[in-house]
């Protein structure tokens, strides 16, 4: 009776889990407390197989592949919904409900989001789940059982007493997008094949025939409906219907409401596209459905569609049109991005002429080429993207050779043809002109004056721009030579504001190296490795001579990061930029430092919040003064974490691996010990 008991309590405390986490988006528990309670339900049916049931949270995990998928038929058919793409149908649909109905006065609706994934009828019988299939063909789908039983947000056994007897819920399994991006990323770093987006990555996933697979991609389930119910009585409306599927911990969207007549109808889809492009996941339209289920039954069905509900659909944000060129620009970062020239089409709302090929590795993968067919995607705001090309309408020389050769990044930079570097690791190609090439120019010189670096008081990002577009400025090492009349003449400016930023620019020289270092913006190197390179090596010439060797022996310099400064000292433009900085005497060179190992030598610290009395940067001195390091995310090699107002997630993270946590006081204490 002890295990019994035991076991009801495991299976009770991780299926609330997992309805607090798939359900209602507030996990109650962190994941390794999921996980220890998950192994003692296991180990615990293993010693007492009488235990097992059919609705224990065990058996999510997936069974052996099946050899095909067993048909199902429907007792209430699966129909369809027809479509609406404007206002004008919108008001169609509402005056032939009205018609039907007998009415004059307007219409209450329940409305939610149209999602898009796959839809499924779930059966349980006594509360219990026995059952689930696809749409199919509408009267008969697939059994799929094995597969939804891997989806956690699908409850094995209703929460609740006075269960009906039998309960068919109607809904749509899709993934989640922070899912599909962490599948198709798992994907890319193995080599294999991506999918198209979030529906064809679920609709792939439920029919796999080993359901073992399906339990290693995170499926997710909304539930928008009722086929069929015996043993309770159903819902007056369609909105108190979704009440009671919450109330049995059946997963139901958020954005659902109930609206008033067209005027709510049009209200509500545009609100719900304005919070399309941030939901997490993926949805093309909303649907209407009058909220009366009297009503609903008096109109009955046409075809293979209700009367009763339609489907608003937003402009398509897929679309086929044909590459005419790839061009490749470059970032402000020094970023080579190939972009594909693209035959005007309309999508998402838009007419899209370019689309992002994101890198050479994508482009490869891809095998996109110029007059390929593709389909291309916006989401939002979202720069639209090539997904995949039509293989079947590339054009061809002859039945085995394309017209055209594959795409191959250039070897050197379109805008100021210094060399492009790829650094091991990266998928990125980079100018490697980054002080002098045109594309960088405004950033490379907004970092150089930024307040970690030189820090030039008055030169914020739009003057830099003006220095930049009137040609007063090319490198950062042109702000030395600039001259008060030219400044005064730019916009908002006058001869005060002017006489402050050449006084600002003045009172940059002979900063320390480290700070000099860090404003070169070379790849890869932040404050803390620009200030390892400068007591190192103590000298700018005796840094720019090292070689990658060499610089490994700097701590926590890498390979990576040793290339990368290496490859920047290497470039002429590079050197050109910083001989014209040394005669503007833009930095000071220091003896290089004894490295005093400190008390806190070795020990990392991540601050988070805000504390009483210190700014971040004073705490951060007080840490490397002492031989510390300060991190920006907690990890298991974490030693402190400092906590002030607001901590945010990283204080949870350190609670979860039991790292100690200071606030203001108790760090001010440990650095006061021993002086």
């Amino acid at each position: 009776m002890r295990s019994e008991a035991r076991a009801l309590e495991l299976r009770r405390l991780i299926e609330d889990a997992n309805y607090r986490y798939y359900v209602r988006d507030d996990p109650a528990i962190p994941d390794v407390e999921y996980d220890r309670l998950l192994r003692e339900l296991q180990d615990l049916e293993a010693v007492h197989p009488e235990l097992l049931t059919s609705d224990s949270p065990t058996q999510r995990v997936g069974a052996g592949p099946l050899k095909d998928f067993a048909q199902v038929a429907h007792d209430v058919p699966m129909l369809s919904l027809n479509n609406a793409f404007s206002e004008g149908e919108v008001a169609a649909f509402d005056r032939r409900v009205r018609e039907g109905l007998e009415r004059e006065g307007p219409i209450e609706y329940a409305v939610e989001p149209k999602f898009d994934g796959l839809a499924i009828t779930l059966r349980y019988e006594q509360g219990l789940f026995v059952r689930g299939a696809t749409r199919g063909d509408g009267t008969s789908g697939e059994d799929v059982s094995a597969n939804l039983r891997t989806i956690r947000a699908i409850p094995m056994r209703l929460a609740g007493e006075n269960l009906p007897e039998l309960l068919e819920v109607r809904g749509e399994v899709l993934m989640l997008r922070r899912d599909f991006d962490k599948l198709n990323q798992d994907a890319r770093d193995k080599g294999e094949k991506t999918f198209v987006n979030p529906r064809n990555a679920a609709a792939g996933s439920l029919r796999q025939l080993d359901s073992r697979i399906t339990a290693q991609r995170r499926l997710h389930f909304f539930s928008y409906g009722i086929g069929r119910v015996e043993g309770a009585d159903l819902p007056a409306t369609h909105a108190a219907a979704m009440d009671w599927l919450a109330e049995l911990r059946l997963p139901v969207a958020q954005q659902r409401r109930v609206v008033v007549g067209v005027a709510g109808l049009m209200a509500y889809f545009n609100e719900l596209g304005e919070q399309r492009p941030n939901l997490p996941f993926d949805i093309d339209g909303a649907v209407y459905k009058v909220n009366r289920s009297a009503d609903q039954e008096r109109l009955g069905f046409v075809s293979r569609a209700p009367r009763f509900a339609i489907a608003h659909k937003y402009p398509a944000q897929e679309e086929l049109t044909v590459v005419e060129a790839i061009d490749v620009q470059v970032g402000r970062t020094g970023v080579l991005t190939p972009v594909a020239r693209l035959k005007p089409v309309f999508v998402g709302g838009v007419t899209v002429t370019n689309a992002t090929l994101h890198n050479e590795d994508e482009v490869r993968r891809k095998d996109v080429r110029v007059g390929d067919s593709v389909i291309v995607r916006r989401a939002g705001d979202v720069i639209p993207e090539v997904v995949g090309v039509v293989l079947e309408r590339r054009p061809m020389k002859d039945l085995v050779t394309p017209l055209h050769e594959p795409f191959v990044m250039p070897t050197v930079c379109p805008e100021c043809d210094a060399p492009v570097l790829r650094l091991e690791g990266e998928s990125a190609v980079r100018c490697s002109n980054g002080l002098a090439c045109p594309a960088q120019r405004k950033q490379a010189i907004i970092h150089f004056a930024s307040r970690r670096a030189m820090d030039i008081e008055g030169l914020g990002d739009k003057l830099v721009e003006q220095l930049v577009d009137r040609g007063l400025v090319q490198t950062p090492a042109d702000l030395y030579s600039l001259d008060l009349e030219p400044v005064a003449g730019l916009e908002r400016m006058a001869q005060k504001s002017a006489e402050n930023l050449l006084a600002g620019v003045k009172a940059s020289r002979h900063k320390p190296l480290a700070r000099f270092v860090f404003a070169l913006g070379i790849r890869q190197v932040g404050e803390q490795t620009a200030r390892d390179l400068a007591r190192h090596f103590g000298k700018l010439d005796a840094l720019m001579a090292a070689a990658a060797e060499a610089l490994l022996l700097v701590p926590d310099v890498g390979p990576v990061v040793a290339a990368s400064i290496a490859a920047f000292f290497r470039e002429s433009h590079n050197l050109a930029v910083i001989e014209a900085l040394r005669q503007a005497q833009a930095w000071v060179d220091g003896e290089a430092l004894p490295v005093s190992p400190g008390r806190f030598a070795g020990k990392i610290f991540v601050l988070t919040g805000t504390l009483p009395n210190l700014t971040r940067d004073q705490a951060r001195a007080r840490i490397e003064a002492e031989g510390g390091k300060v991190a920006g995310s907690v990890s298991g090699k974490t030693d402190y974490v400092v906590a002030g107002v607001e901590p945010g997630s990283k204080l949870v993270k350190a609670e979860q691996l039991s790292i100690e946590i200071l606030d203001e006081a108790a760090f001010l204490h440990l650095f006061e010990q021993g002086e």
